[in-house]
């Protein structure tokens, strides 16, 4: 699989090792964590990873409002939210910020698989169109 890097954004270190376990499984191999909006806003000023995988309820700064920086400033960042406990309001208000994707907690391995297909997809179609 062509090479991604990967953000990782919960504040769980639980979730963020399940997760980074799964995306290597996936063949990810470029993979950064950060526990608040924060840090996952200083992460992508740094590294621009081509995807984040963002939890919405964090202390700090939560995944909406980082959503909303990164986006910003980082138009070409993909942004996946994920959240177990967020309604209907945050998926609206997510899709309006300019997330990727929303995807429910716990994240299954097919759903992180499916992301990934879906950007190495758009990326083809990109790259075939130019």
């Amino acid at each position: 699989m062509e090479n991604i890097s990967v953000l990782i954004c919960d504040d769980s270190a639980t979730v963020r090792e399940q997760l980074k376990d799964t995306l290597k499984l996936n063949g990810i191999t470029s993979i950064y964590e950060a526990c608040d909006g924060e840090e996952a806003i200083e992460i992508c000023h740094v590294n621009q990873p081509h995807l984040v995988f963002m939890d919405i309820i964090m202390p700090k700064m939560d995944g909406i409002a980082a959503l909303k920086e990164i986006h910003q400033r980082y138009p070409s960042i993909k942004v996946i939210m994920a959240s177990s406990t967020s309604g209907l309001a945050h998926l609206k208000k997510s899709k309006l910020l300019g997330a990727y994707t929303f995807i429910q907690k716990p994240i299954s391995e097919l759903a992180i698989k499916e992301v990934i297909e879906k950007y190495l997809d758009e990326k083809s179609d990109q790259t075939f169109n130019v």
